[in-house]
């Protein structure tokens, strides 16, 4: 079993300080909720600071700050822009990130499942990512889903008793069965659910925590139809996105794939998770 470290303000205090001393004067003060991957700081009035919880998680600080500048230009919503990467120390040992604080509330299903505005923003979000070039990106390249097969099949007869296991089994043999992408891979974000949009006045503003974006399957990011939306904005998303059946039929896949992950994992223990996922997994079998 992995051994976590362990993370307090402290820690966080001394780490800036030593090797970020330009804010060593700046308010350090926990952010509520932190994510499942980072304890995450206020720093200040205009910083963040990120440490990985466990070793899943310890590769995004670099990973964000070499490409996400390069990105975000030619993307229509905010994406966090790293303006340090920390090293280990202290004990701590991993890489962590300072980054630019990205005001907003964390999207949600009350405030946007209804929204066709917001169905058409992220489409235009994610056919203006899936158009960038990513052949520079070739190391980044991601496994595809028949990877998933066993973890899936495990965790759909795990949760047999929550969910329709026939129904979870007959949309995992499709999606698998379904052709692969028809093209070169594709940049992707690789957790595109509702905990990782932003919105300010009600309205989406940034993407956030590209732990998982890489090279490779477009259809990993419409996972964001069964996290967030209502079957009519699904629909109206799907159509602004251009996306094909056999597209579709892999990107429920990704989402009851990716669904059950989370909900093994943390459903018993979060039940914010446990809500999220249950509506993720419904929405992937209803299509």
């Amino acid at each position: 079993m992995e051994t976590l470290p362990a993370i307090d303000v402290a820690l966080a205090r001394r780490l800036v300080d030593t090797q970020f001393p330009q804010w060593a004067g700046s308010p350090l003060l926990p952010h509520s909720p932190g994510g499942s991957d980072h304890v995450i700081y206020r720093l200040g009035e205009d910083l963040s600071v990120r440490l990985p919880r466990h070793t899943g998680a310890i590769n995004q600080a670099k990973k964000e700050a070499e490409w996400l500048p390069r990105l975000a230009p030619h993307l229509p919503l905010a994406v966090p822009d790293l303006v340090g990467v920390g090293e280990p120390d202290f004990g701590y040992p991993w890489p962590w990130a300072v980054s630019r604080w990205l005001d907003g509330e964390v999207a949600t299903v009350d405030g946007l499942s209804g929204s066709h505005e917001a169905a058409c923003v992220l489409a235009e979000f994610l056919t203006a990512l899936h158009r960038l070039d990513a052949e520079p990106a070739e190391d980044l390249t991601s496994r595809p889903l028949a990877t998933r097969d066993t973890a899936t099949r495990s965790a759909i007869a795990k949760v047999g008793h929550a969910f329709d296991q026939a129904a979870m089994t007959e949309l995992w043999d499709t999606a698998l069965a379904a052709p692969g992408a028809d093209g070169p891979p594709v940049w992707f974000h690789g957790d595109f659910h509702t905990g990782n949009l932003l919105t300010t006045g009600g309205r989406l503003s940034a993407v956030i925590d590209f732990g998982e974006f890489g090279v490779g399957d477009p259809a990993r990011d419409l996972i964001i139809a069964f996290t967030l939306m209502s079957a009519e904005t699904r629909a109206t998303f799907r159509a602004a996105l251009a996306v094909d059946d056999v597209t579709w039929t892999r990107g429920r896949g990704w989402a009851l794939a990716t669904g059950l992950n989370a909900y093994i994992h943390y459903a018993a223990v979060n039940p914010r998770v446990a809500a999220q996922t249950t509506r993720q997994i419904t929405q992937a079998l209803d299509g």
